[in-house]
């Protein structure tokens, strides 16, 4: 009898063909949209932690989807401010309607509605996933600008890392407050290289991508964000790409990126 447990996990699968993201994957999952018809002609709905078998079709939304033999696509793009990071097509301003492109496209390094800057755009699901991916550390670089003058404790608060609470649907624990709101998750945030850039500005790199982390742990130390624009991931610079245009990445450019995601070894 066949053993599922030797199968590929489901949303590694659908990210993998090019389909959309893990994360978004993960989505369409717990929605209840995504539909398993095993080769014996069964059909069941998805949940989360279901394996891909050989043999196995798949369907979204009722659609059938394939593995396709599609050109890798990679390009960065220069976010602005309004534009929504998710390959949801019914939600207004979404950045894959935004970028002019046909079919899904995953974005490596999310950015809130409200922040501006550098966002991959890929329909190479492993180096996405590699990229979001905190456990490796890679670097994404940001200008922040705040209401208030930035002082030298708020420099080495910022560096040694913030204990903040994420409240987004993904991190609530279950629980309810005092104040009758669910509770959500405290971490700490990792350390990081923050310098002053200007009284109200500074540069500031993370290694990690907590939802709205930057704006979480200036929140904790009593500053409020004006403004966040990210200006590099790994070895990408944003340089002199205006905001709203984007541009394809050089061979040179995704070569570098697929070595420092570990997908590719150059030289000896």
């Amino acid at each position: 009898m066949e053993n599922r447990n030797d199968g590929v996990r489901l949303n590694k699968y659908i990210g993998s063909i090019g389909i959309c993201s893990r994360r978004e994957a993960d989505r369409l999952i717990e929605e209840g949209k995504v539909t398993i018809i095993h080769e014996d002609g069964s059909r069941e709905i998805a949940r989360a932690g279901f394996r891909y078998m050989d043999g196995d079709r798949i369907e979204i939304d009722g659609k059938a989807v394939e593995k396709t033999e599609d050109e890798k696509l990679y390009m960065m793009l220069n976010k602005p401010k309004g534009i929504i990071c998710t390959g949801d097509r019914r939600v207004k301003e979404n950045i894959i309607d935004f970028a002019g492109l046909r079919h899904y496209i995953s974005y490596a390094g999310r950015l809130d509605k409200d922040s501006t800057g550098l966002v991959i755009l890929t329909n190479d699901g492993e180096l996405n996933d590699r990229i979001m991916r905190a456990s490796n550390y890679h670097e994404k670089e940001y200008v922040v600008t705040v209401d208030k003058y930035i002082t030298p404790d708020f420099l080495a608060a910022m560096r040694s890392g913030v204990t903040i609470t994420l409240d987004d649907n993904r991190n609530l624990t279950g629980e309810i407050g005092s104040d009758g709101k669910p509770l959500g998750k405290t971490v700490t945030t990792r350390p990081c290289k923050v310098w002053k850039t200007g009284k109200r500005e500074f540069r500031i790199i993370l290694t990690q991508g907590f939802n709205r982390q930057i704006r979480r742990m200036c929140g904790k130390l009593g500053y409020t964000v004006q403004g966040i624009r990210r200006v590099r991931v790994m070895n990408l610079e944003l340089g002199s790409l205006k905001e709203g245009m984007k541009r394809f990445l050089t061979p040179a450019e995704v070569a570098r990126l697929k070595e420092m995601a570990g997908m590719l070894k150059i030289g000896n």
